[in-house]
């Protein structure tokens, strides 16, 4: 494809004009300002549109978009024991494919290329992100309250399955990740023994939640005289790359571990303010020099995947955590939700605008009312934009979504049976 006379968010996050784009065989083969000589199948008008890198969600819980509005109004807490675990304790693999699916869509529909996704089911799951084109790093989340050698868990033999059957499949679209669920969920043990697991594989991702709440937090000091990102640490989990998702409560001790074992701190503002459970300092973060990337947690709790909503909520929270007006600049915002959860995701030749790239791209109206007038484009997509801006999605060359269709996914059908399994499992609470 040859995008012409298109604007383009380029791989310093600078702006540029009237620029042609030639994709080719899944890469971002051409940019510059003539028209190359090439072949291609088809050629679009980039009149008020702009190009730039996709979103890359980095913590996710994708089958959950079944319990989208399921439980609201609720403490974190009385939210998972009385709505959120009864519910999953009825999924099954068809329920979770046809969840995962809807979740694609609504990702391909407002730009997001790649998800960082801990769950179960993970096999349907795959089925569904690879069926439908987009990028995934899925992880089979471990939890053992009761305290069990992990030898005996299910969970565990699950993971390894499937890191041996997926991982890396697709063309590389679907990467493997570890996950420990979180410090409260298991115990020393299995954090041990799932880091040594970890840490003896060629490759992979470590994925788990860290100091969601004020009550998470304190009580792994009382219980370790720890806080959950030091107690991790000691346990061996941030020996390899790290993603920690939430990160509300990390002190300045937390910070420096995250600096000195490179983990990345994924931010999921819209559900941490929903839930009522704090605001993630991000400037403190990024002062520190720590990796920074967006995630949206799941629909259950946000209630949609619009990521660039995700973005400006980010941005205005902590300017109102800080009381500075200057914190968390508009450049800081993309770079978190493009490269750096690019680099989150151990994928690294994308998530910028460079020719060589892998063409995980979106295209966004910037001819809308709420894009005028134009005194800076950047401040205008974090503040003014919004997910429904977003026309096209591309992953690997390949167009997912096109004004409003899906090339890959059967909507209707999704939707339809979406509802079906949502009906079945409601009938069994």
């Amino acid at each position: 494809m040859l995008f012409k006379n298109i604007t383009i968010l380029n791989e310093e996050l600078n702006i540029e004009c009237n620029k042609y784009v030639l994709v080719s065989d899944g890469k971002i083969a051409y940019i510059g300002d003539e028209k190359p000589e090439a072949v291609y199948s088809r050629e679009y008008d980039g009149k008020g549109r702009l190009l730039m890198s996709g979103f890359f969600n980095s913590h996710g819980h994708s089958p959950m978009a079944l319990m989208r509005g399921y439980g609201e109004n609720l403490s974190l807490q009385d939210w998972l024991f009385t709505k959120i675990f009864p519910f999953e304790d009825q999924l099954d693999g068809e329920a979770v494919y046809w969840s995962t699916m809807l979740t694609m869509a609504e990702s391909a529909r407002y730009g997001i290329v790649s998800t960082s996704d801990m769950y179960y089911f993970c096999d349907d799951m795959a089925r569904a992100v690879i069926e439908s084109g987009v990028k995934s790093n899925i992880s089979r989340s471990i939890t053992n309250p009761m305290g069990l050698p992990i030898s005996e868990l299910a969970s565990f033999d699950e993971m390894k399955k499937f890191h041996r059957e997926f991982n890396n499949v697709a063309d590389g679209r679907i990467k493997v990740d570890m996950s420990l669920h979180a410090e409260y969920t298991s115990n020393p043990e299995t954090a041990r023994a799932l880091a040594e697991y970890a840490k003896s594989l060629d490759e992979t991702i470590m994925h788990v939640h860290v100091s969601e709440t004020k009550l998470e937090h304190d009580e792994c000091i009382q219980r370790h005289g720890l806080t959950p990102a030091a107690y991790l640490e000691k346990m061996g989990i941030f020996d390899v790359p790290t993603v920690a998702a939430h990160c509300i409560y990390s002190d300045d001790n937390d910070l420096d571990i995250f600096k000195a074992k490179g983990v990345t701190v994924a931010t999921n503002p819209v559900s941490n303010m929903k839930l009522a459970s704090g605001i993630c300092n991000v400037q403190k973060i990024l002062d520190k020099g720590i990796n920074l990337a967006i995630g949206t947690d799941s629909v259950a709790s946000n209630n949609n995947l619009d990521f660039i909503e995700e973005m400006k909520v980010m941005t205005i929270s902590c300017k109102a955590q800080t009381g500075d007006p200057t914190a968390v600049t508009p450049i800081d915002t993309l770079r978190a939700a493009t490269i750096g959860g690019a680099n989150a995701q151990g994928r690294k030749n994308t998530g910028v605008l460079k020719v060589g790239a892998d063409a995980d791209l979106i295209v966004l109206d910037i001819s809308q009312p709420n894009m005028h007038p134009v005194h800076n484009l950047i401040n205008n997509i974090v503040y003014s934009s919004s997910g429904k801006d977003v026309v096209m999605t591309m992953v690997d060359g390949k167009v997912l979504y096109d004004n409003g269709e899906y090339t890959t996914i059967d909507i209707e059908k999704t939707i339809f049976e979406v509802e079906k399994s949502t009906q079945r499992i409601l009938e069994r609470l």
